[in-house]
């Protein structure tokens, strides 16, 4: 999925480019409107600051609107006026406001893919679990029962759904899911990945899926 994302902070910019690869996307990061691609047809969704050079952003967003009206766009600001929201939507997508925690943004470009029928359908089988990614809806297939997560839990294990087969380490999850450093001896990881096993685990004592990599971390297999 390409992702055009215009953003002229250099700290801003470089943090969410790193958060959309890591998601599997592939984001074209522009510091400004003045030299987009001229065909934005291959695009499967915009992300775009409204403090801008030259174009602002909210001129910039209609004229994409207008050419493009599938494109979905996704303005973020740190204008947090109702006035600057509603000027935003009249022909975005979706505002957020700035400062923002990346899972967040993940989750709303995610939606738009949705809502414009970008993203296929898929549901992963793992062991007992049966997982609508589209929707992110969890089933215990023994019982057809839904598995409700907590917040920290439905992050973590939706990290774990993006970097399948993947070794993580402890400071790559807990950087991927909190989105701040790690600090050695901190058990929080260790206590939340407690509890979801006990959510998704048929014996959390011989956890299947969430394995432990002994002296590494953790790994989610297919």
């Amino acid at each position: 999925m390409d992702v055009l994302y215009v953003e002229d902070d250099q700290e801003i910019g470089t943090w969410v480019e790193k958060k959309l690869k890591q998601a599997g996307y592939q984001p074209h990061w522009f510091i400004s409107g003045q030299n987009l691609p001229d065909d934005l047809e291959g695009f499967d969704a915009v992300v775009l600051d409204v403090m801008l050079p030259g174009l602002d952003g909210f001129s910039l967003g209609r004229r994409i609107k207008r050419q493009y009206p599938n494109l979905p766009i996704i303005m973020l600001s740190a204008r947090t006026s109702i006035d600057d929201k509603l000027e935003g939507l009249e022909f975005a997508d979706d505002y957020m406001t700035k400062p923002f925690h990346p899972e967040e943004l993940l989750k709303r470009i995610e939606i738009q893919l949705r809502k414009y029928e970008r993203t296929p359908e898929e549901t992963i089988l793992l062991h007992h679990l049966r997982i609508q990614k589209s929707c992110q809806v969890i089933t215990d297939e023994r019982t057809s029962e839904e598995i409700i997560l907590t917040g920290k839990q439905f992050y973590i294990f939706h990290y774990f759904l993006r970097h399948l087969n993947q070794i993580l380490t402890k400071e790559q999850l807990y950087e991927g899911v909190w989105d701040e450093p790690y600090r050695e001896g901190d058990k929080a990881l260790m206590v939340h990945i407690r509890h979801l096993r006990e959510k998704i685990e048929q014996d959390p004592s011989r956890p299947q899926i969430i394995e432990t990599i002994r002296g590494i971390g953790y790994r989610v297999r297919a």
